[in-house]
């Protein structure tokens, strides 16, 4: 955290610390939103903010990101800070000129806002309110009916299928993502099999971690006292951190890189989430789904960040 502050202020943009943050872990994928929320997040100066969302009254009772319509609490000297309070403002003020300089974008207004496409004609989903209930229209249906035959698709019966569809991934997960990744890996590696420099260093990484598993059993086994395991497994761990980030110069230009590390990503959130999803989450919705697909009156394809697709049907 103190490092990506540091950058910014010295004058790098959101996407040049990212890339040098990717090139220092390749177990985390760090993109421009998560740079820009840990710059903007009051936790770093030992303040907090409480009631960033909330539930709805009415049922199905959403989570919501709060923009006004319920009240906050800002708690001041919450907790120990670990960046000044001049630098957070240094950097606000500097997030608000970039901003203004290059021009704010219009946030949506909900969200499924331009993310439902109509398989028949490409056209955006549009929303619109009839007695009371919310729907989505294909725009090209709504303009002229004879142009599109998509019917309206109502908005909770969208928000249900998210529901579903996040609830089987989460107990799916080691059956559907951990394989896909792994699958994409291999790919990659045989892509670069007939690299020399690439073969050699993947060898040398598969020692490496060979010799922490032997450290490990070691230890298990009361062979090796702890400061003697902490301290060859952090050398060794060293190594390996550094044969990696040459593999990534090697293939730095690979657009199998970006997907593994979306597709990873992904997996992550849904690792790392709820264990059972019972109402519609919008910040999980936007962290996950690129996009959806209405392939008919009955089902939606949930397209990912990273290429992955989910059919749900709408019940």
């Amino acid at each position: 955290v103190q490092k990506i502050f540091k950058a910014y202020l010295s004058g790098k943009g959101l996407n040049v610390i990212c890339d040098e943050l990717n090139r220092m872990s390749d177990e985390i994928a760090w993109h421009k939103n998560s740079v820009k929320y840990i710059l903007t997040n009051e936790k770093y100066i030992g303040d907090c903010l409480w009631r960033k969302k909330y539930t709805e009254n009415n049922f199905p009772f959403r989570k919501c990101v709060n923009h006004g319509e319920a009240e906050q609490y800002y708690v001041t000297d919450n907790h120990e800070p670990i960046i000044s309070k001049s630098d957070f403002e240094a950097v606000q003020k500097l997030l608000q000129i970039k901003s203004e300089h290059y021009g704010n974008k219009v946030h949506k207004s909900y969200p499924l806002s331009r993310k439902i496409i109509c398989k028949n004609c490409g056209s955006i989903y549009k929303r619109r309110c009839v007695n009371n209930i919310i729907y989505w229209n294909c725009s090209k249906h709504d303009f002229k009916a004879a142009d599109c035959e998509s019917v309206r698709l109502e908005e909770e019966k969208i928000y249900r299928a998210f529901t579903v569809m996040y609830n089987k991934l989460k107990i799916n997960y080691t059956v559907i993502f951990q394989p896909v990744i792994s699958q994409l890996q291999e790919l990659k590696n045989k892509k670069f099999s007939s690299n020399k420099q690439y073969s050699e260093i993947m060898k040398e990484i598969a020692k490496l971690k060979e010799q922490t598993h032997v450290l490990a059993r070691l230890k298990t086994k009361g062979f090796l006292d702890d400061s003697k395991y902490l301290e060859q497994t952090t050398e060794l761990n060293s190594k390996i951190e550094k044969l990696n980030r040459e593999l990534q110069k090697i293939s730095s230009c690979d657009d199998e890189d970006d997907v593994i590390e979306k597709i990873k990503d992904v997996a992550s959130i849904i690792e790392s989430g709820t264990e059972l999803m019972t109402e519609f989450d919008e910040i999980m919705f936007e962290s996950l789904v690129e996009k959806i697909v209405v392939k008919n009156q009955k089902e939606l394809e949930f397209q990912m960040y990273g290429g992955l697709k989910f059919t749900e049907r709408l019940v």
